[in-house]
């Protein structure tokens, strides 16, 4: 039975709700026509800029259970004159009335919709403004068939924009979802509203603020209209999961003035740095925070284009911890007491941030500092730090690009301050105080541009004003270790600014430097600067550092030569490297150098030298330059010690590799106790001299000068003494290119026992009257694969020349009744500089 009830009421309460529907929709669809023409006409009378609407209708449903007057695709233009640009743009309005409104034949607004939609508010530089469209006001309900009564406005996924030209204030913001409900009287507006915004960015002046935060509101104000106040009603503002109470007063009347009191609940870091400008903040934007950390401020003045309401904050932390997502480490137990404000001319002028009593713990080790930053058009810094830091824990932290990781410690103990665009402007002028010390304990670091390891940094630094002395400041740079001690001059401005100039005064030490590494392109270059294969160098100097060095260095190396006390002193100024005397022993003898390298041209280097070498291995010699990279002859072809003076120009690209056709060098050179081994154009003459004497060719001593231009060796003639018994001498000259290209001009003489009748295989033998024996003219030409010895036709002519003017010369004396000249025997003298005498 009661079954059968229930089905009964179920079925005739259907019927109500559809017949009331359907009467709903019959009376809409009646009265459409009527309640647009309505709207229109009320709609016109308030607003006075033009509403482009791309179509207007009712709608039962899209609102229900109230009926709504739907605009789709509207754009409200600004109410500038002669502007075209838009106030507003909106894929959907709404205005709301209840049902009972349609039977009555009266409707009242009673609520407005906007979706999907944005919002352009403009103040002009001359005050005037855009958002003046109304002709009367709309909140007012009159006797009219159709009035605007509006309870609550709903914003959904609406951007607003706001430019102020005046104050230089803009405002984006998202409203994803805002809700605002208002009570009207005839003196105030209660509006209560909330919901959920995105801030895109709040710019006040050059100042950047909330960039990228989401914000929840919940909040309570009043509207006096007729004392023009807006009184705030303590509300939540929840910014990134902390909340924060916000209440006062907005005066705006002529003048806006505000006093409104902030104070901030549950806050963290990433909250404190929002209400900060962004410049100042961005670094940081990516840490986070645990524990107690607390904000309080207040805004009170006026606000216009040439007034700015004093700010002031008040923060802190209590055993608070400090990290960044991306890494273990964190900066723990932190405790400090900061504040903001911008002064008593409320302008970034007169703006200071402090920070003061800051502690806290890094990997165990406790540290404290304090830090005031003041004028922010004209930034002054002032900072003091103590502890022992763990460098690699702090680079951990702080995420430097230039350096990658390290290890280590660093007694810390030093204060800074000064005005930067002082110091900037005149960094020369000591406008910068720096005071304290840096202790490093076996500190490494990687570096991003730096590929080769920083090692076993040691050593106190000490600062004042714009230099460090350092002392005892050791390290190694992958395999070469160094020690210095001495001035480093400029070094924070350095340090800090564009093209400054580090001057270094110092000693320096080392017990060993391996060039094959520090001019490694692989190991002194950044990956995406490299040009070169692997095995490339690459030598550049910066125009940012200047040093005067006095260097000690037991050992160094560079591909297969090998130095050792290494004494001197270098000097660099403009790219230009200098010495006056670097001394050092390599090759089995000693060196003595003093010239320039200029790198002021990165791919056209100048090394210009001048060289003293002493009782130098020849053999050892060719072998440590690579034979100087030919095949003619090599160091096992050579023995003996060389003593020579080398003037030279040698120029250089930046990968060091030589440019032969601008070499220019002469060289003033005497090898003792020399030894030509199994050398292969010596083989070729064996039909003169016996094949064993030429496999081993001695000389006592052999002095020429030589010189190098254009690519090409010029070799003047020279006579060698040796221990071959049928050439005891032998005269050379010729020339010889870096394309091993060879023409030698070769004098042997033949000794009247040495078969003449085989001589004369190779032509006429020109007899040489001052020797006493023939002389046999020969050329040796071709490359060091390919080359002949043949007989020399033009100077045997000048010889035979020569020779038959001089008997003509003794025959005419002989007419004349003159005496020959008694031939004296040959004394051999030496002149030093023109041949070698074997001993």
């Amino acid at each position: 039975m009661r079954k059968g009830v229930v089905k009964k009421v179920l079925f005739y309460a259907a019927v109500g709700v559809v017949a009331v529907m359907g009467i709903a929709l019959a009376l809409v669809y009646t009265y459409q026509d009527k309640i647009i023409e309505l709207f229109v006409t009320e709609a016109n009378k308030h607003i006075k800029t033009k509403v482009e609407v791309e179509q207007i209708s009712l709608s039962l449903f899209d609102k229900f259970p109230h009926v709504a007057v739907s605009l789709d695709q509207v754009n409200v233009h600004e109410g500038l004159p002669e502007s075209k640009e838009s106030l507003a743009r909106a894929d959907k309005l709404y205005f709301t009335f209840s049902l009972l409104d349609v039977i009555r034949g009266k409707y009242t607004v009673k609520q407005f919709y906007m979706e999907k939609g944005e919002v352009y508010v403009k103040v002009l530089p001359d005050g005037s403004v855009n958002y003046q469209v109304w002709n009367a006001d709309t909140t007012s309900a009159g006797d009219e068939d159709f009035s605007f009564d509006l309870e609550k406005i709903n914003l959904n996924e609406v951007a607003v924009h706001y430019i102020d030209q005046q104050m230089k204030h803009t405002y984006e913001v998202d409203a994803h979802a805002l809700e605002a409900a208002m009570a009207l009287s005839s003196e105030t507006i209660d509006i209560e509203a909330s919901g959920n915004t995105t801030i895109h960015t709040v710019k006040v002046g050059t100042g950047e603020y909330f960039k990228g935060k989401k914000v929840d509101v919940a909040t309570a104000l009043t509207v006096d209209r007729a004392a023009s106040v807006i009184l705030l009603q303590p509300s939540a503002v929840l910014i990134e999961g902390a909340a924060y109470e916000v209440g006062g007063t907005v005066g705006y009347g002529g003048t806006t003035t505000v006093d409104l009191k902030l104070d901030g609940k549950n806050t963290n870091v990433q909250s404190l740095l929002s209400l900060l400008p962004q410049d100042i903040t961005q670094e940081f934007r990516q840490y986070r925070s645990e524990g107690d950390i607390y904000f309080n401020g207040s805004v009170k003045g006026n606000v216009s284009a040439k007034e700015t309401p004093l700010i002031s904050f008040n923060f802190g932390a209590r055993n608070a911890s400090f990290y960044h997502p991306d890494v273990k480490q964190r900066v723990e137990k932190i405790n400090l007491t900061g504040s903001f404000t911008n002064g008593e001319k409320q302008k970034a002028a007169t703006s200071a941030l402090e920070l003061k009593s800051l502690s806290g713990v890094l990997n165990g080790r406790p540290f404290k500092g304090n830090l005031t930053y003041r004028n922010f058009d004209n930034p002054s810094i002032a900072f003091d730090v103590q502890g022992m830091l763990d460098v690699g824990y702090v680079l951990g932290l702080a995420k430097m690009e230039q350096v990658r990781s390290g290890s280590g410690l660093a007694d810390v103990r030093i204060a800074f301050s000064g005005n930067l665009n002082e110091f900037k402007a005149r960094p020369g002028n000591s406008t910068l105080n720096t005071t304290g010390d840096i202790t490093l304990h076996n500190v490494s670091l990687n570096m991003q541009d730096l590929p080769m390891p920083v090692t076993n940094l040691s050593g106190n630094l000490m600062f004042k004003r714009n230099d460090v002395a350092v002392s005892d400041f050791k390290g190694k740079l992958g395999d070469s270790d160094f020690v210095v001690n001495g001035m480093f001059k400029n070094m924070m401005a350095w340090l800090l600014l564009e093209r400054q100039r580090l001057l270094v005064e110092a000693d320096f030490k080392s017990s060993y430097l391996n060039f094959n590494q520090l001019l490694s392109e692989e190991l002194n270059t950044a990956e995406a600067d490299r040009t070169g294969s692997s095995d490339s160098y690459k030598f550049a100097i910066s125009p940012n550092i200047a040093f005067d060095l006095s260097a000690s260095i037991d050992r160094l190396r560079f591909r297969r030569f090998r130095g050792k006390n290494v004494q001197g002193e270098v000097k660099l100024r403009n790219q230009v490297l200098s010495t006056p005397n670097i001394s050092f022993r390599a090759i089995g003898g000693d060196f003595a150098v003093r010239g320039t390298l200029d790198a002021r041209t990165r791919d056209h280097i100048k090394v210009s030298t001048a060289t003293k070498l002493n009782n130098m291995s020849v053999d050892s010699l060719f072998y440590v330059f690579e034979n100087f990279h030919q095949n003619f002859i090599e160091e096992r072809h050579l023995r003996g010690q060389l003593t020579a003076n080398i003037v030279s120009d040698v120029f250089f690209d930046s990968q060091l590799n030589p440019k032969t056709n601008l070499l220019q060098a002469e060289i003033d050179a005497t090898v003792r106790n020399g030894q030509l081994v199994n050398f292969a154009p010596m083989q070729k003459m064996s039909a003169f001299v016996k094949r064993s004497e030429l496999a081993n060719m001695r000389f006592a001593e052999l002095h020429n000068s030589f010189w190098i231009q254009q690519r090409t060796i010029y070799i003047p003639e020279m006579d060698i003494r040796s221990n071959v018994s049928a050439a005891p001498v032998v005269s050379i000259s010729g020339t010889h290119t870096f394309d091993q290209l060879m023409d030698y001009k070769i004098k042997l003489p033949v000794l009247s026992s040495r078969r003449p009748d085989k001589d004369a295989v190779f032509g006429v033998v020109a007899e040489d009257s001052d020797a006493g024996n023939s002389s046999l003219f020969l050329t040796l030409k071709g490359n060091e694969k390919d080359f002949r010895i043949a007989y020399d036709n033009e100077r045997v002519r000048q010889k035979v020349k020569a020779d038959l003017k001089e008997e003509g010369q003794e025959l005419k004396d002989l007419l004349r009744g003159k005496k020959p000249k008694t031939k004296e025997e040959k004394k051999v003298e030496l002149q030093e500089g023109e041949y070698f005498d074997f001993n």
